[in-house]
């Protein structure tokens, strides 16, 4: 499977938030390094892989709206 690798500016083109928003208050604690996004050859330039945030965001739509997330990865439909 091939991966489409996106800056922070292209990132934001496909998502409802600002390119500052993204790397200020969604990496690091939405977007998980190695998971979500990369910064190859160590540097500070960061790539997002767009698969991944899609497939996260496909599962946050189909969710019950109010289930609860559990430690242990269950939910809890309060």
């Amino acid at each position: 499977m091939s991966k489409t690798y996106l800056s922070t500016e292209q990132l934001a083109a496909r998502l409802p938030y600002s390119p500052r928003t993204i790397r200020e208050q969604l990496k690091d604690s939405v977007f998980l390094e190695g998971v979500h996004y990369i910064r190859p050859f160590g540097g500070r330039k960061i790539l997002f892989i767009w698969e991944s945030i899609e497939t996260d965001l496909d599962r946050c739509a189909g969710s019950d709206p109010v289930a609860i997330p559990m430690a242990n990865g269950g939910v809890c439909h309060g």
